[in-house]
């Protein structure tokens, strides 16, 4: 399982971005998918989880009613749509795949995640 995230790039505060992660690999319709940011000096955090179907969804409270993920398994892609942005948001931001789980669960916890993308900067100016 390859993942292979995009989308970052330089915003201004208030304003949105879509990041994308896509995965290669035949069983990305059973892969839990998560997303996790890291700001400079700072530990990983988990962002959202979304379950196999996309019927569950799981959000940190800084970005819940902000930031919505969503998945299309037939384009083997899972997306981030982070609206109303702000400076703390400045992160590289990661997606993360869970090959060991169970239909209709989602995951905060970073090693619950065996693969994980390179990550794609987000910046957000004041």
């Amino acid at each position: 399982v390859q993942l292979q995230a995009s989308g970052g790039g330089l915003v201004q505060a208030g304003n949105s971005l879509r990041l994308s992660c896509t995965v290669s690999g035949p069983t990305f319709g059973r892969l839990v998918m998560g997303w996790f940011r890291q700001a400079p000096g700072k530990e990983r955090e988990f962002v959202a989880s979304i379950s196999w179907a996309g019927t569950r969804k799981d959000y940190a409270n800084s970005v819940k009613g902000r930031f919505t993920t969503s998945r299309e398994n037939g384009k083997n892609t899972v997306y981030l749509q982070m609206n109303s942005l702000r400076p703390e948001d400045t992160a590289v931001y990661y997606c993360a795949a869970d090959d060991n789980s169970v239909a209709g669960a989602t995951s905060t916890r970073a090693v619950r995640y065996e693969h994980w993308g390179q990550g794609t900067l987000v910046t957000v100016s004041s």
